[in-house]
């Protein structure tokens, strides 16, 4: 039922957009631009696609919600959201990779850090790294994204909750 109702939305949607003349459409997209951050970034990111560039902004954003400039207080939630956020602008998927280890390496690293954190915690880290290990396969296994991985697994030697057997299972998995 739910499909029918977005497929309906969908097809009101193009019955609308088609309706318009191009000069209406194009005036759309801009006020759209205006209006909305996220329309404004994919936009620019469509304009000028330079992945490694857009990836280390997201890096940037990754690191502030694990170790931000001023107190304390993880954003896990809005790392997670920064490399979700990135996907979706598909970038080429060197940079995806590359985004998706270094949230994997921050969530290690925050670990080591502070001590035990939670199960949450580290069933988003995990997941982050078997979405990382899938694309790794689909991108023919590439030399310098396993030495990444296989650091990140042997990093976590000594974590509890059972968070190095989960990586190092996703590791030999995936990556070996």
């Amino acid at each position: 039922m739910a499909g029918e109702i977005k497929k309906e939305k969908k097809t009101s949607l193009k019955g609308y957009l088609t309706g318009l003349t191009k000069e209406e459409l194009i005036g759309q997209i801009i006020e759209l631009n205006k209006k909305y951050k996220d329309v404004k970034t994919y936009y620019d990111f469509f304009l000028n696609p330079d992945s490694s560039k857009k990836a280390d902004k997201v890096k940037t954003t990754i690191l502030h919600c694990f170790y931000p400039e001023r107190g304390y207080k993880l954003r896990l939630k809005d790392a997670r959201k920064a490399v979700n956020d990135f996907k979706k602008l598909s970038p080429n998927e060197a940079s995806l990779m590359d985004v998706m280890l270094y949230y994997v390496e921050c969530g290690v690293n925050f670990t080591n850090d502070f001590g035990d954190i939670n199960e949450p915690f580290y069933n988003s880290v995990a997941s982050m790294f078997r979405q990382a290990g899938t694309l790794y396969k689909k991108m023919g296994k590439d030399k310098s994204f396993h030495d990444r991985a296989a650091k990140i697994m042997n990093d976590t030697s000594g974590i509890g909750w059972g968070f190095h057997d989960e990586l190092a299972d996703i590791y030999y998995n995936y990556f070996e």
